[in-house]
């Protein structure tokens, strides 16, 4: 949906407009945005920190039915995605909340809000707990992990976890986040991809060396139901849901492109780069460590290697994972500093976030601040919200956009929409009801 850029013509009628039109029209007046540039900040939402949770998940379904998870949940996140950019096109509303709240009133978009606003925040403290474990170390069980900087230069206060993270937030994470369009992050975006590539080919090129010296673990091709139960299958689903939600960036991006068409393309080549990366890392990781494998396989190279070859080697995969996580949090805070925005500064008389500066500059900053001090405070909240958004994400990601074609208001959904819609409401509610359950009463699987 466009809108004329005739100046004359503008300054006649703009008294007329009301204030959510002024917002329509400055939000989608500058499609600046370029395909790769969505395809690489789409892909870095979507790798994120999920290809360290995606090893563990083929040690439980093996080889065969990973994969086939991994296909089934990119394609229900390719059709999902389509219904909210069709929706998006008919309606007036450039944002996820607005348009749920179309569909679905004041409490429609007050739940996607409060969804965006547990995942993302979430999400960013995980990442910055992940940083301070990576660079400064951590303690497990009564063991003790030294972190990167700890093993280089030994225990000080420059090494501790609170200097290293503000290091890290105000000289890698403050620039990017003061960014005030999504398409500007592409290049760190491209970072990103290429630093999770790192880890790939490092990941693959010791497989494939400890397969010439006979020292890989053996693979399942199906799970194995001596150590497994059919409930523990569906604790993988929400991880892969999770590795694949980044619907909450379909709007912001969305309006930075062009036309409608070129955010569907950039969609399915993301969906493609995400598929290869992270079946590859599964294969490799599990081909790697098989049954030792961890639920966070960056634990596994935490580990004292007899060679400096070796030490080297760890030590570059958790360094490129580590920025790779700094350059994927301004992604995920650009849409959870809009929902905020949204939250707060409903009055429709307010200027968009990013012309408006001292609002945009202020809630940056705050924003940035609250997570550092929670993730240095509390850096064990990690498992509370893993939980939440297990839950958050499969209603972002899954159930809102299915609920918006069977509540249809602008009547364009067909029978063929509302049956698929119907199917992924059905599987998603029931997968993560079965993965939270299984969670929360382990003895009963």
């Amino acid at each position: 949906m466009k809108i004329p850029s005739h100046s004359n013509i503008t300054e006649g009628v703009q008294p007329l407009l009301s204030p959510e039109c002024e917002h329509s029209a400055e939000d989608r007046s500058a499609p600046n945005g370029s395909i790769s540039g969505a395809v690489f900040n789409i892909s870095t939402t979507m790798i994120g920190a999920g290809i360290m949770s995606v090893p563990a998940t083929m040690k439980v379904l093996g080889i065969v039915p990973g994969f086939a998870v991994i296909v089934l949940v990119a394609l229900i996140t390719d059709v999902t995605v389509e219904f909210m950019l069709r929706y998006t096109n008919s309606g007036k509303s450039t944002t996820y909340a607005g348009m749920m709240g179309e569909s679905f009133g004041s409490i429609g978009s007050l739940a996607v809000k409060l969804c965006v606003l547990v995942t993302n925040f979430g999400i960013l403290i995980i990442y910055l707990i992940i940083l301070g474990d990576v660079l400064c170390g951590s303690q497990s069980n009564g063991t003790t992990h030294l972190g990167v900087l700890q093993e280089w230069f030994g225990m000080n206060w420059w090494t501790s976890r609170a200097f290293t993270l503000l290091i890290v937030a105000l000289f890698i994470m403050l620039p990017l986040v003061m960014l005030r369009r999504v398409d500007s992050l592409r290049y760190s975006s491209a970072i990103s991809i290429l630093l999770a590539l790192v880890f790939i080919a490092i990941c693959s090129s010791m497989a494939f060396s400890a397969l010439l010296s006979g020292k890989t673990q053996s693979l399942r091709m199906v799970p194995d139901f001596s150590q497994v139960t059919v409930l523990d299958l569906f604790t993988t689903v929400p991880i892969f849901v999770t590795g694949f939600g980044f619907h909450v960036n379909v709007h912001p991006i969305r309006a930075e492109l062009g036309k409608a068409t070129h955010m569907r393309m950039a969609v399915r080549i993301s969906l493609l780069i995400c598929m290869a990366v992270y079946f590859t890392i599964g294969f490799f990781a599990y081909l790697l460590f098989g049954d030792s494998i961890m639920p966070d396989v960056l634990v596994n190279f935490d580990q004292n290697s007899n060679t400096h070859v070796g030490r080297l080697l760890n030590d570059i995969v958790r360094l490129s994972y580590a920025l790779h996580l700094a350059l994927v949090f301004p992604i995920m805070n650009f849409s959870l500093r809009v929902n905020i925005d949204e939250l707060i500064f409903s009055n429709k008389n307010k200027p968009p976030l990013t012309s408006d500066t001292p609002r945009f500059v202020s809630l940056t900053l705050s924003l940035l601040a609250l997570t550092y001090l929670v993730a240095v405070a509390i850096p064990n909240i990690w498992y509370f919200f893993q939980f939440l958004g297990s839950t958050t994400v499969v209603c972002t990601s899954f159930i809102f956009p299915a609920a918006i074609v069977l509540r249809d208001m602008h009547g364009i959904s067909k029978t063929k929409d509302r049956v698929i819609a119907i199917s992924v409401i059905v599987f998603a509610v029931g997968t993560s009801g079965i993965a939270i359950w299984t969670n929360l009463n382990p003895g009963d699987g």
